[in-house]
């Protein structure tokens, strides 16, 4: 069955093309299996319930009639400003328009969220631009600008709200613009395109805008919710759709809600964070977290933008997923939200998932991949500038920002064929990670710690592995560090920005290197030497040295390239370091196509490298597990970033030859 929906149609249609529904919710009330939904150009502002899933091979799919042309908003316009004093402005709305849910009396917060002032999950738009909140009247009258964020120019345009008479109050400073001329939204919604219940399966959403909806903060351990979302559900593919201004989060594939567990940490404070996270993933395995009832989503060719705590979350309900093909930039460029769950895209769990050919950049980070990032595939992608402008005032360690963060993951994770453009190329809190053929122009950071539940006197945080390919929990286990790959990778040393290093060492900051390369990893374990701690001659029974199963776990090199002062550990092998040529990389942005600039291929020297596969890279220590594809079968690196094919011996970094293509 077809059904269409028109903005412009009459009402009490029946959703055939002569008599089309208004309402998208319309058809989401009806539609089921094998249905489709097509909807009509124009802007809908409203709450998208779909009722009913899909089977596999027969999902609902909702499809914009012309890319793009459907408009999903959780925002309503606001046109009854009145002048109040100098460049602010008073609007008074009726609390009846927000039902259950009132976003300017909801205060974000929950576990790992730090911010300074209260704020709200509602927000005001100027011409489809979000304003700055503030806690007081006194502010909006005299706003200064706010330096952490990443547009200074924008952070005077401030509002304020408050409650009054069953009326949501809100004073905005529009710096001389008169609001009833402009195109003045506020968010009212709190979803966009997200089933109420759990176990929607099957859906498509394809080519919508969605945008402006009142999201809440959505770490590990409590409900997650975004704009769009398969709530907990099985096979979702969210498509070619622009996504943007959520106050918190665009897309989730995150958690369902476990009462018992919401926000523990926060609101209870008597177990700690990562121990009620613990709780949370042994409780969603008891109700039913398998691969044959949670994941398996796709999020591909989407433009996802202007979200203030990320483009993409998720824990455990992101499992088997693709994300493909997005472009996802200026994520929490505001600075407002501040905490440990932010980033372009930040997922929990993220067990067989495989991020390809994405475009990543002004994010505060690029990907974030916390606990069990098993069987995760970083491939094909290309990150620039997810940190800080140096003129944007650093407030906390997680303000310096880097390409990719992989933390207290017991592996394997495999990142390979990627080009790491910004200042830091990755945080390695972790172990069991393979780099294979990446270009990479900036340092790591936390290598060997950053595993802890804060400091060192908290001890160590264990976080669980699982059975390969599955979601059934293995066992627990702290973290040895190491176990780490580095195959034909070129490192590029690019400076650091000073804002940056003076930051650094004014705060103290620990295991935030500044040199590019593998040289943190000069203390580290080769294999024949981890080895022979087990050889039977070391084997002395009840009085054996029980330390050797709690040091360093090995790493292992070959083929790497080092330019610029970028440095190989003490025992890399089979490695070249060029102390000659001055390298350069920039990113040139030509009619909308992205191309790289460098003499680095001018000045390759000449190396044996050996030819990477799943043989070669072994498994991952502790769930000994393969680097291999989620199906079980081997992973061979004959082709390159942009697919083509590789020599027996083939270049280093992520291109086989051709430099004169466009990168996206």
């Amino acid at each position: 069955m077809v059904y269409y929906v028109s903005i412009d149609a009459a009402r009490g249609g029946d959703g055939s093309k002569e008599k089309p529904f208004k309402q998208i919710s319309e058809a989401a009330q009806i539609a089921v299996a094998g249905d489709e939904v097509i909807v009509a150009p124009g802007l809908y502002r409203e709450y998208v319930n779909p009722i009913n899933g899909g089977e596999e091979g027969k999902p609902i799919v909702y499809r914009s009639e012309v890319m793009g042309g459907a408009i999903i908003s959780g925002a309503e316009p606001v046109k009854n400003w009145e002048h109040y004093k100098d460049n602010v402005w008073v609007a008074r709305i009726p609390n009846g328009i927000f039902g259950s849910y009132n976003p300017y009396t909801t205060v974000i917060g929950g576990d790992w969220y730090y911010s300074s002032i209260v704020l709200h999950t509602g927000e005001v738009y100027l011409n489809g631009k979000s304003m700055y909140e503030t806690d007081s009247l006194e502010s909006v009258l005299d706003p200064q600008i706010y330096k952490p964020s990443w547009d200074h120019e924008f952070t005077v345009y401030q509002w304020y709200s408050c409650q009054e008479n069953n009326e949501t109050v809100i004073y905005a400073n529009f710096q001389g613009n008169d609001p009833n001329e402009h195109n003045v939204e506020i968010n009212v919604r709190r979803n966009c395109f997200y089933p109420e219940k759990t176990g929607v399966n099957y859906i498509t959403l394809s080519g919508f805008v969605v945008k402006q909806a009142a999201t809440t903060w959505a770490p590990p351990t409590a409900y997650q919710e975004g704009m769009i979302g398969p709530h907990w559900s099985k096979g979702w593919i969210i498509e070619d759709c622009e996504v943007s201004d959520s106050k918190c989060c665009g897309i989730s594939l995150g958690k369902y809600l476990q009462p018992n567990n919401e926000n523990k940490w926060t609101l209870k404070r008597l177990k700690h964070g990562t121990q009620t996270e613990r709780d949370a993933i042994c409780q969603a395995q008891i109700e039913g977290w398998t691969k044959e009832n949670i994941g398996s989503h796709i999020v591909r060719r989407c433009h996802i933008h202007h979200c203030e705590q990320t483009g993409i979350v998720g824990h455990l309900g992101c499992v088997f997923s693709l994300i493909e093909d997005n472009h996802i930039h200026d994520i929490n460029t505001k600075q407002q939200l501040t905490g440990a769950e932010i980033g372009g895209i930040k997922l929990h769990a993220a067990i067989d998932v495989i991020f390809r050919r994405n475009h990543i950049h002004h994010c505060t980070r690029g990907i974030w991949v916390d606990w069990q990032a098993q069987g995760t595939r970083i491939t094909q992608n290309l990150f620039h500038d997810n940190m800080p402008p140096e003129d944007a005032e650093l407030t906390t360690k997680l303000s310096l920002g880097e390409d990719l963060f992989i933390e207290v993951s017991h592996g394997p994770t495999l990142v390979d064929n990627n080009l790491f453009l910004s200042a830091y190329s990755g945080r390695l809190a972790t172990q069991g990670v393979a780099y294979v053929h990446n270009l990479i122009c900036g340092p790591f950071t936390c290598v060997g710690g950053g595993t802890d539940n804060g400091s060192p006197a908290t001890g160590p945080r264990y976080t669980p592995y699982h059975v390969p390919h599955r979601t059934e929990v293995a066992g627990f286990m702290t973290f040895l560090h190491g176990d780490d790959r580095f195959y034909n990778n070129i490192f590029v040393q690019n400076p650091i920005p000073k804002s940056y290093t003076d930051f650094i060492e004014s705060q103290n900051i620990e295991l935030v290197g500044t040199v590019t390369g593998t040289s943190q990893f000069s203390d580290y374990p080769t294999w024949d030497e981890y080895f022979a701690l087990f050889t039977k001659e070391n084997d002395t029974g009840a009085a054996e040295d029980r330390t050797k199963y709690y040091t360093k776990l090995p790493v292992y090199t070959g083929g790497n390239v080092f330019f610029n002062g970028a440095e190989p550990c003490a025992k890399e092998l089979n490695y070249a370091q060029d102390t000659e040529h001055e390298i350069y990389v920039k990113l040139v942005e030509k009619d909308g196509a992205y191309y790289l600039d460098t003499n680095l291929y001018e000045h390759l020297p000449k190396l044996a490298t050996p030819f990477i596969s799943t043989e070669v890279l072994g498994e991952a220590f502790e769930p000994e597990e393969k680097f291999e594809n989620p199906d079980g079968s081997p992973i061979f690196f004959d082709r390159d970033y942009w697919g083509e094919k590789r020599g027996v011996n083939p270049t280093p970094g992520p291109f086989e030859k051709e430099l004169d293509k466009s990168l996206i």
